[in-house]
């Protein structure tokens, strides 16, 4: 009898009259919204402008989600276009199926031409948003564990993933490695953050830097996955792919070090100057709400004084009329008179 395990949810989906909620895209609708919101903050310490990073999003986000399901129908091209399946299938994105690595390539393509509309450069760009994939990628492996698919091997382990019977999967406790990834991208993150503050990472080091933690970790996971893949030389596919894509990154890293070292100065122009109007419009605000507090400015004559009132002039003890001549000093000259 197992006493412990993790349970998956009985359905991935629940209707609201004729709209469907389903949990895949809820995770990945809020893994987005924490990337976009983290990577604000991270951009506007660098020296940027509030809402840079979510007006390329809208740019960066779609073509991510196409290239990620490209990447996964064409590496699993089986599940879609082999006989007895429907290839109307291949566009339920919404039943699974994302591949990391089209999602980073197509989404940099987007977020390529955000940067080129805005004017300001990808690599800094990409360094600001790196830990907030990362924390969008824990988020939205729980979306695996709804739809209860990209489990391990069966293990007896008290985390054990609970998997019930259902097309394709058979029923049996398994390595939760969705929730093995989960974890590895919540530490790659804060990982990133870490690194990049101690060396002051720049010219997209902190995002290549992200790359390589990322692949370190899901060559470990991808070895421990059950379901259908293809081999190469007798390693999953996505085995290979991130061996290559960790070379390059941490490649990348080193030329780019050589080559710019430091980090950015500038990242948006034009960031200053809009910081120091705003700044410069909420100073006047505050003199006139210090004015209006005092009731107006103080050289302003008050408005329902009494006609015929004495000023306070007319109170005032008249000044001495000046002498004609200067009094002499004992030495005979004239004393000076001070201002």
């Amino acid at each position: 009898m197992d006493l412990a395990y993790i349970p998956s949810p009985s359905t991935g989906v629940i209707h609201l009259g004729p709209i469907p909620l389903r949990g895949y895209a809820f995770c990945i609708i809020i893994g987005v919204f924490v990337a976009v919101w983290y990577g604000n903050k991270r951009w506007i310490a660098r020296g940027g402008t509030a809402g840079t990073v979510a007006d390329i999003a809208v740019w960066a986000v779609p073509f991510g989600l196409l290239g990620g399901r490209l990447y996964h129908v064409i590496t699993d091209y089986q599940l879609y276009f082999s006989e007895g399946e429907n290839w109307v299938d291949a566009f339920k994105i919404w039943e699974g199926g994302l591949g990391i690595w089209g999602a980073i390539a197509l989404g940099a393509v987007g977020a390529w031409i955000g940067c080129r509309r805005r004017g300001i450069p990808l690599p800094a760009y990409a360094d600001a948003i790196a830990p907030g994939i990362a924390f969008a990628q824990a988020i939205g492996r729980w979306g695996n564990w709804f739809n209860q698919e990209l489990y391990g091997r069966p293990t007896d382990l008290p985390w054990a993933l609970k998997i019930t019977e259902g097309a394709n999967r058979e029923a049996g406790l398994y390595h939760p490695t969705f929730l093995y990834e989960s974890l590895w991208c919540v530490a790659v993150g804060f990982f990133v953050v870490w690194a990049d503050r101690r060396f002051k990472l720049g010219h997209g080091r902190a995002f290549a830097l992200y790359v390589a933690a990322y692949c370190t970790g899901r060559v470990w996971t991808e070895y421990l996955r059950v379901d259908e893949a293809h081999h190469v030389l007798g390693l999953r596919l996505n085995v290979w792919t991130s061996i290559i894509v960790f070379l390059l990154a941490v490649l990348y890293i080193v030329l780019s070090a050589r080559l710019r070292p430091g980090r950015e100065e500038i990242v948006e122009r034009g960031a200053d100057a809009q910081k120091a109007e705003t700044s410069g419009e909420a100073g006047k605000d505050g003199e006139a709400a210090e004015e209006a507090a005092d009731g107006g400015p103080s050289d302003a004559e008050p408005e329902d004084a009494a006609p015929g009132a004495d000023s306070p002039k007319d109170d005032a003890p008249e000044a001495p009329e000046k002498s004609e001549k200067p009094e002499k000093s004992e030495n005979g000259a004239g004393s000076a008179t001070k201002g």
